[in-house]
């Protein structure tokens, strides 16, 4: 008889099953930064909707510039926000030659920061360059169907191949806002196999586990 991975053994609730979207190197930028970029009183143009209801890929792109190298045509988010912000995946940050630190979106103190380069000037930055954290958005609902909280952390369940893997510790963010969905740059989806569409299941972590997590090192 085929042995289940004892992880998997008796959950106490139903799994819930998570869409992957996986995000690309991009820029947030403010709206003082996109008049800089592009032109007085500029607003983005909408290319397409992304997954969470607020945000919207324009068909707007800039240029990061680092000490080692350059990205053209990476995308810019809207709308604009009060802070910028630019999220790098690990391949990318070592090809601008960037130390990215791993946070959280909007956790931009003591970072680095990159030049902008836009149609109109190029715009220096003096903090705002992270590696985003994999999160998952949910609403309320989703997070009392798994029995977590803002801020709290949940692992990931990979059933598109074999043998079977797992994502520890899934940062949960939570708002009436959101729409349900798992957050990964493109280092981490290729790493794992997955592709926005993809779907794993979501499950609290264990007491023991959590606790452990939270006195290891950072």
């Amino acid at each position: 008889m085929r042995k289940q991975h004892p992880e998997l053994r008796r959950p106490r609730r139903p799994p819930l099953r998570v869409p992957v979207a996986v995000s690309p190197t991009h820029a947030h930028l403010t709206a003082a930064s996109i008049e800089a970029l592009f032109c007085d009183h500029y607003r983005l143009h909408e290319h397409r909707r992304l997954g969470q209801p607020a945000l919207y890929e324009a068909i707007e792109t800039v240029t990061l510039i680092g000490p080692r190298g350059r990205l053209h045509k990476v995308p810019v988010i809207g709308p604009p926000r009060n802070a910028n912000q630019v999220e790098l995946s690990s391949t990318d940050a070592l090809r601008l030659g960037i130390a990215a630190p791993l946070r959280r979106s909007g956790q931009i103190v003591r970072t680095p920061g990159i030049l902008i380069e836009g149609p109109r000037t190029s715009l220096r930055l003096k903090h705002g360059v992270i590696r985003a954290l994999h999160h998952v958005h949910m609403t309320p609902g989703d997070a009392a169907r798994v029995a977590v909280h803002d801020g709290e952390h949940v692992d990931a369940v990979i059933r598109v191949q074999r043998p079977l893997m797992f994502l520890r510790d899934v940062l949960v963010r939570v708002s009436p806002e959101f729409r349900l969905e798992l957050h990964l740059d493109a280092d981490e989806a290729n790493a794992l196999g997955l592709k926005s569409g993809d779907q794993v299941e979501l499950r609290k972590r264990s007491t023991s586990r959590a606790a452990a997590s939270a006195l290891a090192p950072r």
